[in-house]
């Protein structure tokens, strides 16, 4: 698997190169620009109600009055140390949704993309079908809601790991390993539909090159610590990424 993550790491590097030299910043810029606005926007809203979330779900369950009674100092930091968590996980969460809701609105882009860059990889001729992108279109649609699915399921079983003392504190590594995952399984079906696997198929690969799924992620995400033009980039050069990367890997 560690050889896997570096191939996926070095792919960004080698999809970077390939951009510049193929000039396709017109595909990159443009909905880059429309992603890091609605990230923006997205995040300042989400955050100014994730605090009250976290406060909601800690009085539903009892815990808040159960901590307010017992009135300890020890019991107080470890109750504020996980209301922190719960709210790292929140802002994952959220970070998820709007994620999978670009993915869904982004995918006639990410389909054209992973498309024309392994025609270029592989010498051969661009031609746009529109058939064949329609049906890949549809495919990245269903394999994202397949993938919100499961990772919500795993998510909410994280979150109810969050509330448990010590053990829960190891749980935004968790989150963070599951929202990688499962955004690099998105980039990667794109280059696996063109091949002809089908959706059972592309998860069984990707399940034995789990390395490949959450490189991808682990950079796509950590392009976001680099404000505007990681944010902008990101999403293009993911697919550039996974693409290159999945045919490193059969060489």
């Amino acid at each position: 698997m560690l050889e896997e993550l570096i191939i996926a790491i070095q792919s960004y590097l080698k999809a970077h190169r390939f951009i510049k030299e193929n000039r396709l910043w017109k595909w990159i810029l443009i909905p880059g620009l429309i992603y890091a606005i609605f990230f923006v926007l997205g995040i300042y809203y989400f955050l100014h109600s994730v605090s009250f979330i976290v406060d909601y779900f800690f009085s539903v369950v009892g815990i808040k009055a159960w901590f307010a009674k017992v009135n300890t100092r020890w019991l107080q930091f470890i109750f504020l140390f996980g209301q922190l968590i719960l709210q790292l996980i929140s802002v994952l969460f959220y970070f998820s949704c709007f994620k999978y809701f670009f993915l869904i609105a982004g995918s006639p882009l990410f389909a054209f993309l992973s498309e024309k860059t392994d025609a270029i990889l592989n010498g051969k001729d661009f031609s746009l079908s529109l058939k064949k992108l329609l049906k890949d279109i549809f495919r990245g649609i269903a394999i994202a809601f397949r993938n919100f699915f499961w990772q919500t399921v795993y998510t909410v079983g994280i979150l109810l790991l969050g509330i448990i003392p010590v053990f829960g504190w190891i749980t935004p590594l968790l989150s963070l390993f599951n929202e990688c995952f499962y955004f690099g399984f998105s980039m990667l079906d794109y280059t696996n539909e063109r091949k002809g696997l089908s959706a059972s198929e592309s998860i069984d690969l990707v399940n034995r090159h789990k390395g490949l799924a959450v490189g991808n992620g682990m950079v796509f995400f950590g392009m976001h610590l680099l404000p505007v033009i990681g944010w902008i980039i990101a999403p293009a050069y993911a697919i550039v990424a996974a693409t290159i990367s999945l045919q490193t890997e059969e060489r």
